[in-house]
């Protein structure tokens, strides 16, 4: 069932069992999972079905501390969110990106990557993939006789495996399911502007709802999940004070902390004595199935020289010196930008290497050249942060800013990573490694202006058993606060090396199964 907010007389109230904030990934993975399932399942969408630049504004931001892409266009403010222009890339998170480990500054998830596994194949199934067993490269190299690894110690750097979603743009492909729902009412133009917590600050009582228009509403329901990504989830937390000061669910000042990207640079230039087996390393498809691998470091390699979890990928080519970084390919204006932006990533070919920096391609023919470009977790660290600004939206809501922060362990990582992909490329006869400039150096800390990244907020309102370390516990529940959710990306507690999306619908789905079966039954 569909129902604008516009539509409504001023001051109704939205009433149902389950409230759902936000229509991106993670919040339709749980809707789309309470559909028929007979309870009421309100679900609030700030925006429309399409793009549109006023919405859009209520996400400007600044990047406060070094170049980031304008804030106001990593974001989708309409039905489907983000996945309106995400481009499909899906991996699982390794074992060792969910343990605590002990060079690495608040690691550690209340989970295991077991738990998730479950949910990782549903996963598989909602964004339109393959078998989830498709992740394991030995199940790849068995379907063509010319995919195969290199010959290098798999005890040391295996292929870790991409899937390639088509990709699903949830908006679109599950919008008639949830408008043709009797039990899910979905509110388009419903921007929750705060979460409204009872006096003994210990449950949420309700939601203060806004339209474009200037209309107001109240939502109450038993059970609320926020599903608005780091940036706005934290936001709208952090802006919810007018009961508790420091913003809901904020008692220990770690709402917003913790912000985390992936970080994405040309790295590195790759030349073989003869042309190598590489097509493993390239997007294949075979039945319906689009994969292709990425260089990765085993967790007891790491372990043992005490670095994040990052991979390289290649392509045929040459670094030429002209690199730029993506920071300064985007324009504020993303509601125009929302197909430029594919149509880039798509000549880009953004699943080969993250590419933050031109290169020369190759000529036709087997290649001895080829760039290497890195995909690398982030260190967890305070510092780095969502806040409020003193300016507000059209709405009344503060901006949201970004301060995004660094630490030694982050650039000590990708230059051990090459050093041993160097040792192994030379051990195995197979060629050599040169690094850019930007690694040479050891004790330099500084970052090259083609620094970019992948677009994916994670961590801002993360997983913690312990209160005084994170917000949210094991099953996404907000410590303090009896009926209180938080889904997707916030609640990561590390970044680990692929792509999110896949893991912010496993994370979804348990949260769901979680409501269904211990909170509203």
């Amino acid at each position: 069932m569909h129902i604008d907010a516009r539509t409504l007389d001023n001051g109704s109230l939205i009433e149902g069992d389950l409230c759902i904030i936000g229509t991106g990934a993670a919040g339709l993975s749980i809707a789309l999972e309470w559909v028929a399932a007979g309870r009421k399942v309100i679900l609030l969408e700030a925006g429309g079905f399409d793009p549109e630049a006023r919405m859009q504004a209520l996400y400007r931001g600044a990047s406060l501390d070094r170049p980031y892409y304008p804030l106001q266009a990593a974001r989708l403010h309409y039905f489907g969110g983000t996945t309106g222009h995400w481009a499909g890339y899906c991996s699982p998170f390794d074992p060792i990106d969910f343990v605590k480990r002990d060079w690495v500054p608040h690691s550690g998830w209340p989970i295991t990557r077991a738990d998730l596994d479950v949910y990782y194949a549903r996963a598989n199934k909602l964004l339109e993939l393959g078998p989830y067993e498709m992740y394991n490269p030995s199940n790849w190299e068995g379907l063509d006789p010319e995919v195969r690894r290199l010959p290098l110690d798999g005890k040391v750097f295996y292929p870790k495996m991409w899937q390639f979603s088509p990709p699903t743009r949830m908006g679109t492909i599950y919008r008639d399911q949830i408008v043709k729902s009797d039990n899910v009412h979905l509110y388009t133009y419903a921007k929750v502007v705060e979460v409204v917590p009872n006096r003994d600050l210990n449950a949420i009582e309700g939601l203060r709802v806004k339209t474009i228009d200037g209309k107001e509403h109240q939502a109450r329901a038993r059970q609320y999940v926020v599903a608005c990504g780091s940036i706005h989830s934290a936001r709208l937390l952090l802006a919810s004070n007018s009961r508790a000061p420091n913003g809901v669910g904020n008692q220990n000042d770690n709402v917003g902390r913790f912000f985390q990207e992936h970080f994405e640079i040309m790295t590195a230039q790759l030349t073989f004595e003869k042309p190598p087996a590489a097509k493993i390393y390239t997007i294949s498809t075979i039945g319906d199935i689009r994969a292709r691998a990425e260089m990765a470091l085993s967790g007891d390699v790491q372990t043992k020289h005490r670095i994040l979890n990052g991979t390289a990928s290649f392509r045929p080519g040459v670094i030429t010196g002209s690199e730029q970084s993506r920071f300064a390919t985007f324009s504020a204006d993303a509601v125009a930008n929302v197909e430029a932006r594919r149509k880039a990533e798509r000549e880009r070919g953004k699943a080969k290497a993250g590419g933050a920096a031109q290169a020369k391609a190759a000529p036709d023919g087997p290649s001895l050249s080829y760039v290497a470009a890195t995909r690398q977790e982030q260190t967890p660290n305070p510092e780095s942060r969502i806040v409020l600004d003193a300016e507000k939206d059209e709405l009344g809501m503060p901006l949201a800013n970004l301060r995004w922060k660094f630490t030694k362990l982050d650039k000590r990582s990708i230059r051990i990573f090459y050093e041993l992909l160097g040792q192994e490329l030379g051990r195995a006869g197979l060629g050599r490694v040169q690094v850019m400039d930007w690694l040479l150096d050891g004790n330099d800390e500084s970052w090259p202006s083609i620094l970019a990244a992948g677009w994916h907020h994670m961590g801002t309102l993360r997983m913690a058993e312990n209160p005084k370390e994170g917000v949210v516990d094991a099953n996404c529940k907000v410590h303090g606060l009896s009926n209180l959710f938080v889904a997707g990306d916030p609640v990561f507690s590390t970044s680990g090396a692929p792509n999110p999306t896949l893991t912010v619908v496993a994370v979804a789905l348990r949260l769901s199964d979680h409501l269904k079966n211990k909170v509203l039954v």
